[in-house]
């Protein structure tokens, strides 16, 4: 007996609440812009400036006894993370990333030498052979590097959807990029999670599974409207969903599962990673559904890719309102 998470064959409407759940989505982006701007992001390390130290040890890493002897120190925001370095198999490398401290670019010399003291009390014999700070000023170049990174991946998106289908699945497919993008923005800076560059590597990685989606279900959508010329648009795109339904929610279903053990599992270390991507799934499943289909379903589609159309994309299905 095959497993099966909807029914082998659904004839939902997708569209009879259109409104409504279009109308939620647009509310949620509001909402995660003025979190944004009013309560702001937890920025991590990488865009807040502070000191990285390598520490080199002959017993093993314990990163919940390393951090027992920092947490005297008050340091604030503490990254540990054990290093595998394969110049050196046989030492223990770690990797230890603090904030810059009120007032200060980095991390002052007396700070890192209590640190160091602190942690020789684990073992004596440890070394420190680098260490690096990172100012305000290279922070900022990281923030602006990655806004450019996500801009620039949606704009290579709109340009590839729109030479493969038409320039209204481009605007629908953005649409739900920038809706996922946005409220997942929005809920670490509800949950003041802290956003690194881990952090921008997952919302790419949102953006090409959110994607996926979206062209998955599009293309279906241009088969059939082929395929049934007489029927409405509307009608068309929620075959299509339907059609399409199982296999996404069996995708996004088993990458949940995934992703859902490496949350419990993983460690602090890859957790703001792991969340983001549970979430980006999740909204990723939605997006391609309820809000590209719906805007696509507003633009309206030519109906014949059988003979070229001098007014390709210009002609508007019948759409019930």
């Amino acid at each position: 007996m095959r497993l099966r998470l909807v029914p082998k064959e659904t004839n939902w409407d997708f569209f009879r609440y259109w409104k409504m759940t279009f109308g939620a989505s647009a509310a949620a982006m509001v909402a995660s812009v003025l979190l944004f701007l009013l309560v702001g992001l937890n920025f991590g390390i990488d865009f807040r400036g502070g000191t990285t130290i390598r520490i080199d040890s002959e017993l093993a890493v314990d990163v919940g006894a390393y951090r027992d002897a920092l947490s005297a120190l008050n340091l604030g925001d503490v990254s540990i993370t054990q290093v595998f370095d394969p110049t050196r198999p046989d030492q223990n490398v770690a990797q230890i990333r603090i904030e810059a401290q009120e007032g200060d670019e980095s991390v002052s010399p007396e700070t890192i030498a209590a640190m160091e003291d602190a942690l020789r009390v684990i073992d004596p014999a440890m070394t420190f052979p680098s260490v690096e700070s990172v100012g305000p000023k290279v922070s900022g170049e990281l923030i602006r590097t990655a806004v450019i990174a996500v801009i620039l991946a949606i704009a290579a998106v709109l340009v590839y959807i729109w030479l493969r289908f038409e320039w209204q699945f481009s605007l629908g497919a953005v649409a739900a990029l920038v809706h996922d993008v946005t409220l997942t923005i929005g809920i670490f800076s509800l949950l003041q999670i802290k956003f690194d560059l881990a952090i921008i590597a997952a919302l790419l990685t949102i953006v090409g599974y959110s994607l996926n989606d979206t062209v998955v279900v599009f293309d279906r959508v241009r088969e059939n409207l082929r395929k049934y010329k007489k029927r409405n648009l509307q009608e068309v795109m929620s075959l299509s969903i339907n059609e399409t339904l199982s296999r996404t929610v069996m995708t996004s279903v088993t990458t949940l599962l995934a992703l859902i053990s490496l949350f419990v599992l993983g460690g602090d270390v890859i957790r703001g990673f792991v969340f983001a991507m549970i979430w980006g799934v999740i909204v990723g499943t939605y997006s391609s559904i309820f809000v590209a289909s719906a805007i696509l379903l507003r633009l309206g589609v030519k109906r014949d890719w059988s003979k070229p159309d001098s007014n390709q994309g210009n002609r508007f299905a019948d759409i019930d309102s």
